[in-house]
């Protein structure tokens, strides 16, 4: 069987070098670029995210990336965001005060966490909707975190109701509830970083492999 190609893109946010460290782990074949045809032709697309919002926004529309998210989504093509990668395709977040658009994939906002000790950084339990795709075999795991902002509220609640599946949300908690993962057809996201969450995290990224 032929490993599945992955495009994690790269667009000048942090160190990926470890998610592309274990996607290779899990069987796929990753390139790390921005070039356009290979981020819209890829069998998956990774959108990985460290800093803040407003930066990684910056960021990702310096190389078209709004745009080719739209195009891969609209035909189908899986995408995984990863932590700020994944609070981008809310439609907006508070992040130190300032609103700044997100892509807009699902209503809701990206605001501070309510805790006493922010940001939230280690390995916390999640809890998965029944029939997870990507938490199938590790849905009483523990995930490894690092944030200060997330998104709380459900963004299929938002929605209401509608003749397309709603997203689904995985939920965790630090100081309050909030949304650790969506799975929404071919989109779908992790608040934390399976690429650092050990045997758990490899086996969801596997589990990830399996939708492209």
């Amino acid at each position: 069987m032929q490993a599945p190609c992955v495009t994690v893109l790269s667009y000048g946010s942090g160190n990926v070098r470890s998610a592309v460290r274990a996607l290779e782990r899990v069987g796929a074949e990753v390139a790390l670029t921005s070039d356009p045809h290979e981020v819209v032709e890829a069998d998956g697309l990774v959108v990985p995210g460290v800093g803040a919002f407003g930066a990684v926004m910056d960021q990702l529309r310096a190389v078209d990336a709004p745009r080719l998210i739209d195009q891969r989504l609209a035909g189908g093509r899986p995408v995984l965001g990863i932590c700020v990668g994944m609070q981008v395709m809310f439609e907006r977040s508070e992040e130190h005060g300032t609103a700044e658009a997100g892509l807009g994939q699902w209503p809701g906002t990206v605001t501070r966490l309510n805790a006493d000790v922010v940001p939230h950084m280690g390995w916390s339990r999640v809890r998965p909707p029944r029939d997870s795709v990507l938490f199938d075999g590790v849905d009483d795991e523990r995930f490894y975190f690092v944030h200060s902002y997330a998104v709380t509220r459900d963004p299929a609640a938002l929605l209401g109701s509608g003749p397309t599946r709603p997203p689904r949300a995985t939920w965790a908690t630090h100081g309050q509830d909030f949304i650790a993962a969506v799975e929404n057809g071919a989109l779908c996201t992790t608040q934390f970083h399976p690429e650092k969450s050990g045997d758990a995290g490899a086996q969801l990224l596997r589990n990830w492999l399996t939708t492209l």
